[in-house]
């Protein structure tokens, strides 16, 4: 695992191994998703999530319920998603909903994520 330099993602990557093996597995995979899509991300814990922020601008968060992990975008409106797999109908929010490690690739995270880091 990728060690944060916040005790607060640390301890929050912690509370997640500690309930589920395989969501920490998800949470993980889409971390490093993000910090590899660009080097000035910042990590930090907000709304109960992993957020991540370029330049003081949230660009979205992954969260943990019960049933699914949420990676939500924050201008995900404005996303190239030629296959409607995007959710959500807010005005600028749009999230994905991953429920096992395969939705990763099928859900064609790592494109959207390159949108966010990149908007």
């Amino acid at each position: 695992m990728n060690i944060s330099t916040s005790d607060k993602v640390n301890d929050f990557l912690s509370d997640i191994q500690s309930i589920s093996a395989e969501k920490f597995d998800i949470v993980i995979a889409i971390r490093d998703i993000f910090l590899r899509a660009n080097e000035e991300l910042v990590e930090g814990i907000k709304y109960g999530g992993l957020v991540f922020n370029v330049s003081d601008t949230l660009i979205g968060g992954i969260y943990s319920y019960k049933e699914h992990v949420s990676i939500e975008f924050s201008n995900g409106v404005d996303f190239i998603d030629s296959d409607s797999i995007l959710e959500g109908g807010g005005k600028k929010r749009r999230h994905l909903k991953i429920y096992e490690n395969d939705d990763i690739v099928q859900k064609k995270v790592a494109h959207f994520v390159s949108q966010a880091v990149k908007n």
